[in-house]
């Protein structure tokens, strides 16, 4: 196909990317902490280590679990906020030889159990925030070994506020938790110390991530992501920014790494350039944010529409400094306009919408970086990567006309683990992956959304998927039918919503959700309950959730 969105690049900007300078992310890692050995790399609540003392810490991490005599590419999960623990055990496990399981530590236990099951995850590193969690259900997965730390005892926090506000207010929040055999971080680390490393040899075809999303059957699913996959995808990120970006910076990093647009955009992306990333453990504080983000300049951001909403209307952010400012990217979620363009007003730089799925490792398409204003497109195909718009037979589509996104490149994911047939739904016999997206291109190659063709639910950047909530709520003994769909919500750009049909007559919202607090994460905990007599179905007795959320939609 004519790649019509290169005539679009900003000067600078390749057509491919080199797929072959990096055999693995632990070859990219060692290059850039020799390179930078005296760089911060990561600073969080107050507390910086260098490039150096990653290399250190990370060695002895993997050194640890390499005693431990586990097979290359065994699988090892990660449960935490941003904290320093977090690219330490990423970079451990990877250099290890093992594959990263990263988990949201806001999983429920049926959510963790689910996880740790199908990847087979032997290890697991957890804040002990969320240890009582992993009590309840580890005695029905394959976990043998864990490893807990704790905000306070990283890697010799200096005494002071930081620790006495550790001390006194976040052991409060640490529920009483017993995991018979589980290890302290800190004591690892000076284990492995002792311990001699051994140099793996890892390749493009080895598993690095086995990053969970959902699915149109709401199973979460593990997405394969190959280090072919995740050095593609930072060559690609790297090979756009890099017009743009100083020598030096630093760079915000507020979402999570356990969310793949964190993990690949920030941690991995700037590794290879020796900046340092200011992690953020609780960016939903917006004052307590701001406070850090006072104490330390920066030079790139990145964010959902949300997060950057949120700032925009603090009064302590608007009166920044953002002379040093110079790239603002948002991602896995639409960014509105309406919050772009305050965003240039008051940062005087532009935020530059992309977009990507966890199948794509995630970067798919961005905007140029070069960009003045807000353009409403989620931009142009990134080097060495092809978008086509499709009709539901596969056939591609003319330009301007709507039709499914998909998308075709090294970054796209291998499969889903052990799950051929839910591959085989998105992944062509061409290579191209279907988003689930439909979306127009135009004719100089900018893609546009105009709709979604799955019924995924989107919440502040996080895919919540119907099905799971309506198994959930299923489980209530008071419902007869359920159907979950997404309704457009002023802060998290949409919320779940569900469609009840009593079996009790007494059941109440209050109690669905009470339940569903019991069994889901809370992004995905519905915001609204209606009650109905009977729900809209097919002729085949398929229940209509687009015909629920359009007429949601019109009432409101």
């Amino acid at each position: 196909m004519e790649k019509i969105w290169l005539k679009s690049y900003p000067p600078g900007v390749p057509a491919e990317i080199d797929i072959n300078e990096f055999q693995s992310i632990g070859q990219l890692f060692e290059r850039s902490v020799r390179a930078f050995s005296d760089r911060i790399a990561y600073t969080n609540m107050g507390k910086s280590i260098t490039y150096g003392e990653l290399d250190g810490h990370t060695r002895d991490f993997a050194a640890y679990l390499q005693s431990l005599g586990l097979a290359k590419g065994a699988r090892v999960a990660v449960m935490m906020p941003n904290l320093l623990q977090d690219p330490v055990s990423i970079f451990g496990i990877l250099r290890g030889g093992f594959t990263v399981v990263n988990c949201n530590p806001l999983y429920t236990a049926r959510e963790l159990e689910h996880q740790l099951k199908d990847s087979g995850a032997e290890v697991i590193v957890i804040v002990e925030n969320f240890a009582s969690v992993l009590q309840e259900c580890i005695a029905n997965t394959p976990v043998k070994h864990v490893i807990v730390t704790s905000l306070g005892d990283m890697l010799g926090f200096p005494k002071g506020t930081i620790v006495n506000f550790v001390v006194k207010h976040v052991k409060k929040m640490v529920p009483a938790w017993s995991l018979p055999g589980a290890v302290r971080f800190n004591d690892i680390l000076a284990r492995g110390a002792r311990l001699d490393f051994k140099n793996v040899e890892v390749g493009h075809e080895d598993i690095a991530f086995l990053q969970y999303t959902g699915g149109t059957t709401g199973v979460s699913k593990g997405a394969m992501l190959t280090h072919r996959n995740i050095i593609a995808n930072l060559q690609q990120a790297h090979a756009w920014l890099k017009p743009f970006l100083p020598e030096r910076g630093a760079i915000v990093t507020a979402l999570p790494l356990y969310h793949i647009f964190a993990l690949t955009a920030n941690c991995l992306t700037f590794l290879k350039i020796g900046w340092s990333n200011l992690l953020i453990t609780n960016p939903r504080d917006i004052p307590g944010f701001v406070k850090e983000l006072q104490k330390h300049p920066f030079e790139a951001i990145t964010g959902v529409n949300t997060l950057f909403n949120a700032l925009l209307n603090d009064p302590d952010f608007v009166k920044m400094d953002f002379s040093r400012l110079k790239i603002t990217l948002g991602g896995g979620m639409a960014v509105q306009k309406a919050v772009a363009d305050k965003w240039k007003q008051v940062t005087g730089i532009p935020l530059i919408e992309a977009y990507g799925l966890t199948e794509t490792s995630p970067a798919a398409t961005i905007n140029p970086l070069d960009l003045k204003e807000y353009n409403g497109a989620i931009g142009l195909p990134v080097s060495s990567t092809e978008v086509s718009i499709r009709d539901d037979a596969g056939n591609a589509l003319p330009l301007g006309e709507a039709g499914e996104i998909c998308v075709h490149g090294p970054q796209v994911m291998r499969g889903y683990y052990n799950r051929p047939d839910e591959t085989a739904k998105v992944i062509m016999p061409d290579g191209y992956l279907r988003t689930g997206d439909v979306g127009v291109m135009d004719e100089n190659g900018f893609v546009r959304i105009v709709d979604r063709k799955k019924d995924m639910i989107l919440v502040s950047g996080f895919n919540v998927y119907p099905n799971e909530i309506e198994a959930v709520v299923a489980m209530h003994p008071g419902v007869l039918e359920v159907a979950a769909v997404g309704v457009p919500d002023e802060k998290s750009g949409e919320a779940v919503k569900i469609f009840i049909v009593k079996k009790d007559p007494a059941l109440t919202a209050e109690a669905l959700i009470a339940h569903c607090k019991e069994n889901l994460t809370g992004y995905k905990v519905p915001k609204l309950v209606e009650f109905r007599a009977e729900l809209p179905k097919t002729n085949v007795g398929k229940i209509l959730r687009r015909a629920l959320r359009d007429e949601t939609v019109a009432k409101a």
